[in-house]
Order: structure tokens, then C-alpha cells, then sequence
């Protein structure tokens, strides 16, 4: 490529190098560094010299050594291949390199983010002479077995067709041509490029107004995230985050998954890379991989590059949102995120924020949080695309007082608050009920209420009462014992404890537990809430607490997640008349 400005290195200080000569360079540019290529990314100016973050190790770099801008800002590739695909922080493909660099990829390695001679079958969905607006669909590409690649018209391009052709393409030939109204011809292909820290435009964001159905209950049922919001799982080391991420991944309604490991540890990513390709999609049995797109950027990979991650991760989300799809977004985590931030600020010596990181920490996680929603796509054919934000962060021994994980809280509108001390008891997802919140909850009951049950957040309330009530009561029991306590609240821990264990717990490894529909949800929670309530009148009518707390039903109760979505209609309809017949036993005048 033909440079725009060359300068030469004055300084260098691990990731961050100073270059002169760099004036008619701009902010955000792509250099390419010394003869060995290495990429990077201009992120502040002083007149002729430019501050440049490199994504690759320095080591050996000195003053001196040519610096080549590009004239473009970072940007992604997009078009058919993305889907199934493993990238770095700046969307260099990792299995490509791999075979052709080995396990140590080379500094100044490079290979196109989608596979430049693979060919792809287009066909084609508009007309010769039709008048197109940014955004229309062109045509289609069946990129795999679940996902249909709708080709779209850049963004910022609109005309009338010249040419178009359906028939086997690589991602760089041309299918089409298309004049603009100022009669300038341009040639359309089946790719396109977009700077990763613009987010792509859209006609219209909406509110958010249906739940992003998980299958995991404690989300579900008491911190619904809708589909188009934004969530955040903070928690300390050991909790849960990465399997709560991976169950999200599999189970949660989205046609697209993006998932972003940002400066995690490298078996952990590892493993992601190993068991994300074996996973099955539930839906269709098909390989999970079929609808996922991984970007790996591990703790030990240069710092720059894992600042880059997460808006290379988010413009791909948005380019398949634009396509009309649901998808999610899965970040983990952007704490690691944050400390590249903080690295690279002190390296620019700019004023700290607290505990060091950059004052625009706020504004950066706000910028990566509000791509999230609902939108109507451009384009004249009124498609609604959805994009969900999932965020891992992990605070430093769990504080949530932590800069990343407060300024996160301002800007999220679900909190999952993951607890170490649940997770050392072995209750998974350790989820703290009492900590954790969700603004969609009023929103998304009533679509419950609508399309689930009508006594929906009527259950839900009472449910999370009941929790609330057992932590007040566990400060008493530990003051002055279980046995002041009257049989009423006695009631009260046993049913908290019920729900605690039989629907709050959740083991994601169980073939029929680690996924529960609505349904299920539903059935399981009125059971048990029907059981209480029962209960208490039985109280009431002076019926002896041991006889209630020992009822027969309990163990079926305590069953009722392992048994089968095909079963549940059946099995809650058997445990409701069980219910009733047995408190009727206890001549306390059977269900009202």
C-alpha cells in the first residue's frame, strides 16, 4: 500500500513508541512499524510527532526505524467466513497463522481476517436498474448450515444497479457494480470494511422489551437482561464467570454469538478454544461453532492488542445485527480490558483517575455498552436487528468498590453479582440473589405475565420476599438460636431453603438441568410456592410444623429439575394434586 506519511522512531517504552515526522498523519491511523511491519495504532499527536500503541512485541525496536502510516483508521473485515472463526485482538485469523507460523506466531505475521481464495456461492436478490439506499440487501450467501449471510450495501454508499450476477465468488471479486447519484461507479463485492471505534449506523435504536431467554433459572425468573441490553457478571476469581459466559453462549435465543477473551489466562481460553468447537447447539444439533465467532487475546499477548479486542468483537456483533439477527456479545473480561487502558495511559503519562485508571475509563466503558440494543436496520426492507451485552469483571479479590466494576454498574441496567463464598459451598451459579438486580424486571413480567402466566411476578415477588425474609432471619438464628424462632419462620427457612436449593441451584453439566424453558421455570416455582402457601394456612389451622416440614412430596419436589421439558406438564399436575392431598390429610381443609 502507497504510505501516506513515513516518520522514524524517537522513542520506545514497551508498547508505546513516539515517532516524528508524523504531521500529515491522523488520530487512529494504522502504522505499520520498522521493517519487521509490526502493527500499530496512532492514539495521541504533539504537533509532528505521534504517540503510537503497537499490537505486537517490541522488543529490539530503537530509535531511528522507519514508521509508515496507512491512511486508515483500525478497520474489520466483513463478509462470509467470519462465522466459525478464531481472530486475535485485531482480527488476524489464529488457526491461519498457526498452520503457517506454527504454535509462535512471528511478530509482523499477517494473514487476510477472511480466506481470500475460498468461494463462496452468491445469489442475488435485486434487479438490474433498481434504485438501492445504504443498507439494502444484495443478495444472499448460505454461509453455514444455520446461518443465511445477507451481503449488504456499505453503509455509506446508495444508487442505482448497474450490474449484478449470482454465482461462485471469493470475498474480493466483483459482483456488481452500482452508480451513485453524483454518477461515480462503484464495484460491489462480497466484503466490506468498517473502523472498529465507529459504531455502524442504524435508522432507529427502540427500548428493549422482551427477555433474552437463557434457560438458566435464577436469570430468568428474578434477573431477566432483555434482548438488546446490557449486563455485567462481576466476580473474584473462582466464581463462576467463564461457565456462566459458556452456558449464556449455548443456551441464550441468539443467532449470532461473538465471544471476546480479553486478557484472560491462556488455559482458560484454551479450553474455550478446545470446547466451543465440541459444543452442540440445542436448537438444531448442528456444531455450535456454526453460529460462533471467537477473538482471543490472552493475558500474555501484547497489552495494546487487548484494548483493540473488544471494539473489533463489538463492530462484528453490529454487522450481523445489521443483517437482522439476534446476537450476543460475551466480554470477558473487560477489567482486563480496563488494565490495558491503564497501562497505556501511564506509558503516556496522562493524570490518573482512581487507583490509576484513565479518567475517560467511564466514557470508554459507556462507549463500548451503548452498541448494545435494538435497532431498525437501514436498508428500505424494515428489518429489526437485536444486540446484547454481556460483560465479565473481576475486581481484585471480589471488591465491588473497584473503578471498573462501579463505573460498569452506572451504565449496565442488569447486575449478576457473583459470590465466593456460594461457590465454595458448591452452589452454582453463584449468583447472590440478595446483591444482584435487574431495571428490565418490571418491563419483562409483563411480557412473562402475558406469554408465560399471569400469576408470573406475582410468584416472582413472593419468591424473592421469601429470600429476602430467610437472610433476616439467619442474623437472628445466629444471635439466639433456631429455637427462638416461632414456627412461622421456621416455615420461612425451610421453604427459603427449598428454593435455594431445588430452583436457585443449577448444575450446568447435567444433560436435563442445564437448560430450563419458561415452562419448566414456571411450573417449578409455583410448586414450590403453592407447597408454602399451603403451608402456612396449615400453620395457621394448628397443624403441627414437623408434620408439614417432613410431607412426603418434598423429595418429589426437590426432583423436579431433573425431570424432562417433555415431562413437566404432566409430572406438575401429578405433584399439584399430591400437594393437596396431602395437606387435606393433615385436616387442614385441602386447597381453597
Amino acid at each position: 500500500m502507497e504510505s501516506i506519511n513515513r516518520g522514524e522512531i524517537i522513542k520506545v517504552s514497551g508498547p508505546l513508541i513516539i515517532a516524528k515526522g508524523m504531521r500529515d498523519a491522523n488520530m487512529y491511523d494504522v502504522v505499520e512499524v520498522s521493517d519487521k511491519r509490526l502493527i500499530g495504532e496512532i492514539i495521541e499527536m504533539h504537533g509532528e510527532e505521534a504517540s503510537i500503541q503497537v499490537y505486537e512485541e517490541t522488543a529490539g525496536l530503537g530509535p531511528g526505524e522507519i514508521v509508515v502510516s496507512r491512511g486508515a483508521p483500525l478497520s474489520v473485515e466483513l463478509g462470509p467466513g467470519l462465522i466459525s472463526s478464531i481472530y486475535d485482538g485485531i482480527q488476524r485469523p489464529l488457526d491461519v497463522l498457526a498452520a503457517t507460523e506454527g504454535s509462535n506466531i512471528t511478530r509482523g505475521a499477517y494473514a487476510p481476517a477472511l480466506d481470500r481464495e475460498k468461494e463462496w456461492d452468491f445469489i442475488a436478490q435485486v434487479d438490474v436498474g433498481a434504485d438501492l439506499v445504504n443498507g439494502d440487501v444484495l443478495g444472499v450467501v448460505q454461509e453455514t448450515d444455520l446461518l443465511e449471510h445477507r451481503i449488504m450495501l456499505p453503509p455509506n454508499l446508495s444508487g442505482r444497479i448497474l450490474e449484478i450476477n449470482s454465482g461462485s465468488y471469493k470475498v474480493t471479486d466483483v459482483i456488481g457494480k452500482l452508480e451513485d447519484e453524483n454518477g461515480k461507479i462503484h464495484d460491489l463485492s462480497l466484503m466490506q470494511k468498517w473502523p472498529v471505534r465507529i459504531g455502524r449506523p442504524y435508522k432507529e435504536k427502540v427500548a428493549p422489551d422482551e427477555p433474552l431467554i437463557t434457560g438458566q433459572r435464577i436469570i430468568d425468573t428474578f434477573f431477566p437482561v432483555a434482548k438488546g441490553g446490557t449486563a455485567a457478571v462481576p466476580g473474584p476469581f473462582g466464581s463462576g464467570k467463564t461457565v456462566i459466559q459458556h452456558q449464556l453462549a449455548k443456551w441464550a435465543e441468539a443467532d449470532v454469538v461473538v465471544y471476546i477473551g480479553c486478557g484472560e489466562r491462556g488455559n482458560e481460553m484454551t479450553d474455550v478454544l478446545n470446547e466451543f468447537p465440541q459444543l452442540e447447539d440445542p436448537n438444531t444439533g448442528e456444531p455450535l461453532m456454526k453460529r460462533t465467532i471467537l477473538i482471543a487475546n490472552t493475558s500474555n499477548m501484547p497489552v495494546a492488542a487487548r484494548e483493540a479486542s473488544i471494539y473489533t468483537g463489538i463492530t462484528i456483533a453490529e454487522y450481523f445485527r445489521d443483517m437482522g439477527y439476534v446476537v450476543s456479545v460475551m466480554a470477558d473480561s473487560t477489567s482486563r480490558w480496563a488494565e490495558a487502558l491503564r497501562e497505556m495511559s501511564g506509558r503516556l503519562e496522562e493524570m490518573p483517575g482512581e487507583e490509576g485508571y484513565p479518567a475517560y475509563l467511564g466514557s470508554r466503558l459507556a462507549n463500548f455498552y451503548e452498541r448494545a440494543g435494538i435497532i431498525r436496520c437501514l436498508g428500505a426492507d424494515h428489518r429489526v436487528g437485536v444486540l446484547t451485552a454481556i460483560g465479565a469483571v473481576s475486581p481484585p479479590g471480589g471488591d465491588l468498590s473497584d473503578p471498573v466494576a462501579q463505573s460498569t454498574l452506572r451504565i449496565v441496567q442488569v447486575f449478576w453479582s457473583l459470590d465466593s463464598t456460594l461457590a465454595y459451598r458448591r452452589h452454582f451459579p453463584a449468583i447472590n440473589w440478595l446483591t444482584s438486580y435487574s431495571l428490565y424486571s418490571d418491563k419483562m413480567d409483563r411480557w412473562m405475565n402475558d406469554n408465560v402466566t399471569p400469576r408470573w411476578s406475582t410468584l416472582r415477588q413472593d419468591a424473592m420476599r421469601l429470600l429476602q425474609e430467610e437472610s433476616e432471619l439467619e442474623e437472628i438464628v445466629r444471635l439466639i438460636g433456631h429455637d427462638a424462632l416461632s414456627d412461622g419462620d421456621r416455615l420461612k427457612l425451610e421453604a427459603a431453603r427449598s428454593l435455594r436449593e431445588d430452583f436457585l441451584h443449577q448444575n450446568s453439566f447435567d444433560d436435563i438441568d442445564t437448560f430450563t424453558s419458561l415452562k419448566k421455570q414456571h411450573r417449578m416455582i409455583e410448586l414450590l410456592m403453592t407447597w408454602y402457601y399451603e403451608a402456612q394456612k396449615a400453620l395457621e389451622a394448628g397443624t403441627d410444623y414437623t408434620e408439614i416440614a417432613t410431607m412426603k412430596v418434598r423429595d418429589e419436589l426437590a426432583r423436579l429439575k431433573m425431570v424432562p421439558e417433555s415431562l413437566i406438564v404432566d409430572t406438575a399436575k401429578q405433584l399439584s394434586m399430591k400437594i393437596t392431598n396431602e395437606f387435606a390429610a393433615l385436616n387442614v381443609g385441602g386447597r381453597q
